[in-house]
């Protein structure tokens, strides 16, 4: 990943909402959620939402897929594991041991209360 690539995707989930809708995303899988059910779910206005979604498509975040009259919105899984990437690239320094407990934290379960 290219460094303005990251920096685009730090900017769009440097925001409490967006950062909130990726967490989503990431949960709900390849299934994704509508615009509307990602308003409900958060609170928030369906125009406030559309504007949030098309930051974080700009950023490549985030898919989208027309279904029926709908539009299904699901995390971009590869994009968002090069960010990981691209943080952890010059990680530890040569201590492998470092790696560990940060990969280790990246596959678990996460709790749907946090978002």
């Amino acid at each position: 990943m290219e460094e303005r690539q990251a920096l685009a995707s730090f900017g769009a989930l440097s925001q409490e909402t967006r950062l909130q809708i990726v967490r989503m995303l990431v949960v709900a899988g390849p299934d994704g959620m509508s615009a509307g059910s990602i308003a409900e779910r958060l609170e928030v206005s369906p125009s406030n939402i559309s504007f949030h979604l098309k930051e974080l498509d700009r950023a490549g975040l985030i898919d989208q897929r027309r279904e029926a009259r709908s539009i299904i919105y699901t995390a971009n899984y590869d994009a968002l594991s090069e960010l990981v990437r691209f943080l952890m690239e010059d990680c530890c320094s040569g201590h492998p041991q470092i790696m560990v407990p940060a990969t280790a934290a990246t596959c678990r379960t996460p709790s749907t209360d946090n978002i």
